[in-house]
Parts: structure tokens; C-alpha cells; sequence
């Protein structure tokens, strides 16, 4: 059986549907994605992945996890700075220095 892949939007719906296990289950998501985009080396999946849950440490006050987690990611991209999600991942990487 292939496991089912999980994407960042999942743990972003989630959220936004503001049941009351959702905090932890959108952690989840967001962590399980990242899991699976390094297994797979999809590093604009990792992207995503990373920048959701920044976003979403940010937003629990975890600002060091979240600069922690996400620039690494960031500085192994050699090209294509004006796609949207470098230009998100870079906003966020400003706002959690």
C-alpha cells in the first residue's frame, strides 16, 4: 500500500476550520509533508512544507524553530528567486529575524 501524501494545504485547512484539535493535527500535517518531500528530495515540496510550518511556529510565538527550520531549506535554492514561494519563504525568513 503507498502511503498517502500529505500536503501543507491540508494542515492549512485545518486551521482554518478552527476545530478544537486542529492546531495539533495542522502541526502534523505540516510535519508529515516535510517528512515526505525530504524522503522524495522534492525541495520545492520541502519548500512549502517548511514555509507553512515557519509560518505556523511564527504564529505560536516560535519565531527561532520557525528561522531554525525554514532558512536552510531557502539557501539550497540557486535559481528561481521570483517564483512565489521564494519570494513567501524570503518575506517570512525577513519577518522571523
Amino acid at each position: 500500500m503507498v502511503p498517502r501524501r500529505v500536503t501543507p494545504h491540508e494542515g492549512e485547512l485545518l486551521l482554518l476550520g478552527r476545530e478544537p484539535t486542529a492546531v495539533t493535527t495542522a502541526e502534523q500535517c505540516f510535519q508529515q509533508a516535510l517528512d515526505v518531500a525530504r524522503r522524495q528530495g522534492a525541495l520545492s515540496w520541502e519548500l512549502r512544507a517548511a514555509t507553512s510550518l515557519a509560518r505556523f511556529w511564527r504564529g505560536q510565538q516560535r519565531v527561532n524553530q520557525a528561522r531554525k527550520l525554514l532558512a536552510p531549506v531557502y539557501r539550497r535554492f540557486t535559481e528561481g528567486f521570483e517564483t512565489a514561494d521564494l519570494i513567501a519563504a524570503k518575506a517570512l525568513l525577513d519577518s522571523v529575524r
